[in-house]
């Protein structure tokens, strides 16, 4: 034995003392090791009393281990009956054990074993498997019979449903394994993308293009609205030009003379021409009459 081997199966040992507690024992520790499992339908944590009225069958799996294995030989599987079974059960089940082993080959089997012998105690954990005689043989046949129709509508069932998929999961089914597939490239392929891919751009430059022009068409239309938001009527128009009616105008301008009460400087007035104000002649010595009566002398007609 390789030093490779015991520390395999060194590590599967404790990974099944680890798995199973108390329910694993070493029976003997020296080459070739006898590994034994309790194996029960229903796992009580541990409690003896609970375990012995919820569990109707019971086996010790019995594992000699050769020095090659698990890389080159396979265990010598062994069952020892606790509970209710017959020795026809022990047969089936040693055999269903030696065929999970031999589908484990070359790798730590008995975790698989046990698991399988399990599954089949937890499958027929019922009272007077035990019992030899004939009418118990025939009851567990027919139950026996009745187990394997029924798995075997359920297998019918489940591929019916298989065989009745829908278009769609049809459909996602083929896209799936396209998917995963993929698509083989080649000359009819890469044209047919190229195409495909050119009129997509062509369009899509299009539909820029278009977007663009709508664009600066609804601009225009904003700034002729605004524009138009800013014209002056032509009432306002007249009366800034003419100053008619701009009343808001004239009466701020007369609020400001009257309160411009300072005084003009003399000097702003600058050179002012005194002569013109000393004519000493009375404006009240003319004589407007005359001029009046010279006018209507002037209109009468001449006499010829």
């Amino acid at each position: 034995m390789s030093d490779q081997h015991l520390e395999e199966q060194e590590m599967e040992a404790e990974a099944l003392e680890a798995i199973f507690d108390t329910a694993f024992e070493i029976r003997s520790s020296e080459q070739p090791f006898v590994w034994v499992v309790k194996l029960v339908p229903v796992d009580c944590g541990g409690d003896a009393d609970e375990e012995e009225a919820a569990n109707h069958v019971m086996v010790n799996l019995l594992a000699t281990i050769p020095s090659d294995y698990p890389e080159e030989t396979l265990p010598q599987l062994d069952l020892e009956i606790l509970k209710g079974l017959s020795e026809d059960n022990k047969k089936e089940l040693l055999q269903l054990a030696n065929e999970e082993a031999d589908a484990n080959a070359g790798m730590p089997a008995i975790f698989a074993v046990c698991e399988a012998v399990r599954a089949w105690l937890a499958d027929n954990n019922v009272k007077g498997l035990d019992d030899a005689s004939m009418h118990a043989q025939m009851m567990r046949k027919k139950k026996e019979a009745e187990r394997q129709q029924a798995q075997a509508a359920q297998q019918f069932e489940s591929q019916k449903k298989k065989e009745e998929m829908s278009e769609a999961e049809k459909e996602e089914l083929a896209v799936r394994k396209r998917r995963e597939e993929g698509t083989p490239v080649t000359d009819k392929t890469f044209a047919e993308w190229w195409a495909k891919f050119c009129g997509e751009m062509a369009q899509k430059k299009e539909d820029e293009k278009a977007a663009a022009v709508e664009d600066s068409k609804d601009k225009k239309v904003a700034n002729a609205v605004i524009v138009m938001e800013e014209r002056l009527t032509g009432f306002q128009i007249f009366s800034e030009k003419a100053g008619v009616f701009n009343l808001e105008k004239l009466e701020a301008a007369a609020e400001e003379m009257e309160n411009d009460t300072s005084a003009m400087d003399p000097e702003e007035l600058g050179d002012v021409d005194e002569g013109l104000f000393d004519d000493d002649d009375d404006l009240d010595d003319l004589d407007f009459d005359s001029d009046d009566n010279d006018d209507e002398d002037s209109d009468e007609e001449p006499d010829i």
